[in-house]
């Protein structure tokens, strides 16, 4: 493969994630106003993008209620500064099974609900960006599925392109990139086509290198795409992503540290992705130029 450097890259931070690590480090923004504080903190630190979920403000533990996306959403957008808005979708396709000989009833904490209401806060706020995770998969051990059917998938693609926001296709594995490259074909999302590459993530693609230049070179040439690790392998994965043409994603939602046994704030992880960028040779960009080269729609 010969060298394909991106030159010109935007940084993702996702502040916050739909993981239980709320009670590892307290750096892990809860309620709404840390949540956007968090977003406006890596904004500062060179994240031309936010990536939001939300939490219980009490417990920590993962929400998809729509007051609490709508207080961060109004709270980023009465912000001085400037950061593109990226909300997950992605909540409420949770299957957990009883056991493996016994797999119904289902497990209590299971979370699965249909596409509508999947997207709900979504058409509420009405972000840029919102993230459509592009297919099915065993995540992690134990008997935890992420469910996510063509039928969903096909009427959640037509929902964000319908209201004006742009999907953010979430490829854990080459087949749901097989699978966004047929929604792109029936006409379901449009150009210019915006895609992350999940790496590492038990047990969809694992992140050596070998299979991650399979799903860069697997990505169409007019398309854009980001990528990103999880744990230790985070903190290198902005040189691998710049490397093959990609621009990168950073954040609490996919590490929780900035060197071995210190907890890092979302702000140290961004101002160490641009200084990895900018060290390359290659410039960090802002909200305004994501927006005209995304075509994104700012509310």
């Amino acid at each position: 493969m010969p060298l394909a450097m991106n030159r010109e890259v935007f940084i993702t931070c996702a502040v916050t994630g739909g993981s239980d690590t709320a009670g590892t480090t307290r750096n892990v923004p809860r309620s709404p106003k840390e949540i956007a504080d968090a977003a406006i903190e890596a904004a500062k630190a060179g994240a031309a993008v936010a990536h939001i979920h939300v939490r219980d403000p009490e417990t920590g533990a993962p929400s998809r209620r729509n007051d609490l996306y709508k207080e961060v959403t109004d709270r980023i957008r009465q912000a001085s500064t400037d950061v593109v808005l990226n909300i997950t979708a992605g909540m409420g396709a949770d299957v957990v099974v009883g056991s493996a000989e016994q797999p119904l009833p289902l497990a209590p904490s299971t979370d699965l609900c249909g596409a509508t209401e999947r997207f709900s806060h979504i058409a509420e706020c009405l972000p840029e960006i919102c993230t459509l995770d592009c297919g099915t998969m065993n995540f992690n051990d134990g008997d935890f599925v992420m469910a996510n059917t063509p039928s969903t998938l096909r009427a959640m693609a037509k929902m964000t392109t319908d209201h004006g926001v742009r999907p953010e296709i979430e490829v854990f594995d080459t087949g749901h990139l097989w699978f966004a490259k047929q929604l792109v074909d029936e006409g379901l999302i449009d150009d210019p086509v915006l895609v992350q590459l999940c790496m590492g993530i038990r047990w969809g693609a694992p992140n050596d290198l070998n299979t991650f230049l399979v799903m860069a070179n697997s990505v169409p040439a007019n398309w854009t795409f980001s990528a990103f690790s999880i744990g230790r392998d985070a903190i290198a994965y902005p040189a691998a992503a710049v490397l093959v043409g990609g621009n990168v994603r950073v954040g609490l939602e996919d590490n929780l540290y900035v060197s071995k046994g210190q907890f890092a704030t979302n702000g140290q992880l961004v101002e160490r992705a641009v200084n990895v960028v900018e060290n390359m040779g290659a410039r960090v960009v802002g909200p305004e130029e994501v927006r005209e080269k995304l075509k994104l729609t700012k509310r």
